[in-house]
């Protein structure tokens, strides 16, 4: 029985050291209406978000237009990468990339934050096997998870991505078939 998940790294966000409460931007809220434009048409049976508003934020419009409740999901939430604002974003997360045990004060090493998506992601395909799932969530998780599956989503994966940005990972129980890429950011 084939599950499929479709992973939806959340669209643009305004930025606020709020990492819970920061909201979309107001590209980012047209972009959650696209998002469950091209969602409604692959049959999702449930939709899952991180508790961080962005994430739930760009699968609330699918909720509305399905008639689904979002459940909540921190399994799915955005990797700590320190407790304190780091001064160079783009040299912080290249380290702790290149060293997956490596983690800064207070925050979460790849191999830290990829078990707990690791987690999440078995217990979503144990308790929806054979249903399509639609998971907001952010993009350093996202490909943690699918680098645990196979090692080519990595962090060029990661710097690539778009935001907002919609994967389908097609599983066989927990064994991971097929990766497509369904979002269009040119539309």
């Amino acid at each position: 029985m084939l599950t499929n998940v479709y992973f939806v790294r959340h669209a643009h966000s305004t930025y606020t050291p709020d990492e819970v409460g920061r909201p979309l931007s107001v590209k980012g809220l047209a972009d959650a209406e696209r998002i469950s434009e091209v969602l409604a048409k692959e049959n999702i049976d449930i939709i899952i978000a991180s508790p961080y508003k962005r994430a739930i934020q760009s699968v609330e419009p699918l909720g509305v237009k399905l008639e689904k409740e979002v459940i909540l999901e921190a399994g799915f939430k955005e990797r700590t990468l320190s407790l304190e604002p780091v001064e160079n974003f783009t040299q912080a997360i290249t380290r702790v990339w290149e060293n997956p045990a490596f983690s800064l004060p207070g925050g979460e090493s790849n191999h830290v934050a990829q078990n707990c998506g690791i987690m999440a992601i078995g217990n979503v395909l144990e308790s929806y096997e054979g249903k399509n799932i639609a998971i907001g969530t952010h993009g350093n998780i996202m490909v943690l998870i699918m680098n645990h599956f196979d090692k080519k989503f990595d962090f060029n994966f990661w710097k690539n991505l778009d935001m907002p940005d919609i994967y389908k990972l097609t599983f066989e129980n927990k064994n991971l078939l097929d990766v497509k890429r369904i979002w269009d950011s040119t539309r």
